[in-house]
């Protein structure tokens, strides 16, 4: 070794960025490995790198024993002696085996360790630079797809895009430039692989930070994102400031603000509401641009309702295939039933027909009870006695 290769190794540093003692690790040990290979020893081996010089040095490395059983391994503590009087038994004594010709042997056999740990290096910086933007959006070109993929490049890494994290109004061509949510970085066998999405809720929570600074500050809180991408979507915001409006500032002066994430993914609608603390008035605002005119909770499950419409108001509640009532509920987190005033009203109806019918049944059950036991008690009573007989219950 040499002082170019000195050199080589800060210029592996500059431009890869992979530090200088990784390489040596990987030197070393692929050296160790070459020296065994090529001179048929198996003893222990250490290698000394010099990181100043350049300069190598191999040493075998041997116990210090009362007897010798393996010449290669162990040394005697009278032949330690002899080297120095400190040594005692069980001490390790470096003797120095470089073989003259060991630098072009070594160079050779190295070569593709030393490759392999410096790739491994690389993916190592890869995965933990883009670990950082896991859960995060950035920009990135279409490089090309296949069955399975879209292939975007990030710059220092090609991340793929799926199927269903794609949205069903876009198409993507060559050469794009599209932003993404990173959803997941893994380091596999293969280096590491990052997957993100165009179609994740949190994709539209990263954009409302980036273009609503009182998001970003939190000062407007977004509580719950609901969203069918490339169609439709369904915020619910709620402010810490009571003199900020949650939903105008999400919106902004004229719509610019919301304007601009609808085009940012392609045309997609959306419903930004104000969430509350009352569960009933936050189905409410859920269902906009529905008006709602009473919500009704299921006793036996807290998590269920019933929504009351004007009739006029139903289909618009329900939306287009139920998407408004479907995205209201997931942006909830309750069973949305939604009914129209007039349904309610033949509800209630039936309700009481019932109710008076089982009244009625159960009165005559009494009334049958009570007659039953006057016969009992006048057995000899005639039925005209009977029929104008006057009962009273007891």
């Amino acid at each position: 070794m040499s002082k170019e290769m000195l050199n080589a190794l800060d210029a592996l540093e500059a431009e890869k960025g992979i530090s200088k003692e990784i390489v040596i690790e990987a030197l070393e040990a692929a050296l160790i490995s070459a020296y065994k290979r090529h001179y048929g020893q198996s003893q222990n081996v250490e290698v000394e790198f010099n990181a100043k010089k350049g300069s190598i040095h191999v040493y075998s490395v041997k116990e210090v024993t009362e007897e010798v059983m393996d010449s290669q391994l162990e040394v005697s503590l009278k032949d330690a002696i002899l080297i120095n009087p400190a040594y005692e038994i069980g001490d390790k004594i470096r003797f120095e085996v470089t073989p003259k010709d060991f630098g072009r042997i070594a160079a050779q056999t190295a070569k593709q360790v030393i490759l392999q740990r410096v790739r491994e290096a690389e993916r190592n910086i890869i995965y933990t630079e883009f670990s950082a933007y896991e859960n995060d959006i950035m920009q990135g070109i279409v490089e090309r797809q296949d069955n399975r993929y879209i292939y975007v490049n990030l710059g220092k890494i090609e991340a793929v895009l799926s199927k269903q994290d794609q949205m069903a109004n876009e198409f993507y061509q060559p050469h794009d430039r599209i932003r993404v949510y990173v959803s997941k970085v893994e380091n596999t066998s293969k280096g590491p692989q990052v997957f993100v999405s165009r179609s994740h809720p949190d994709l539209l929570r990263r954009l409302f930070e980036q273009e609503v600074p009182e998001v970003y500050d939190g000062t407007v809180e977004i509580v719950s994102i609901a969203r069918e991408a490339g169609d439709r979507s369904k915020v619910a915001v709620r402010s810490h400031d009571e003199n900020i409006d949650p939903v105008g500032t999400c919106v902004g002066p004229k719509g610019q603000r919301v304007q601009t994430l609808v085009n940012e993914l392609k045309g997609e609608n959306m419903d930004i509401v104000e969430w509350s603390e009352d569960p009933a008035v936050f189905i409410a605002n859920a269902l906009n641009p529905a008006e709602v005119s009473d919500v009704i909770f299921d006793a036996s499950n807290p998590k269920a309702c019933t929504v009351v419409v004007p009739d006029y108001q139903l289909s618009l509640a329900i939306g287009k295939r139920g998407q408004n009532a479907r995205l209201a509920a997931k942006l909830t987190g309750f069973k949305i039933d939604i009914k129209s005033e007039s349904d309610m009203a033949s509800f209630y109806e039936k309700l009481e027909q019932e109710e008076t019918a089982v009244a009625d049944a159960e009165e005559l059950v009494v009334e049958a009870e009570l007659n039953d036991e006057v016969i009992m008690a006048n057995p000899d009573m005639t039925s005209d006695d009977y029929e104008n007989a006057t009962f009273e219950e007891e």
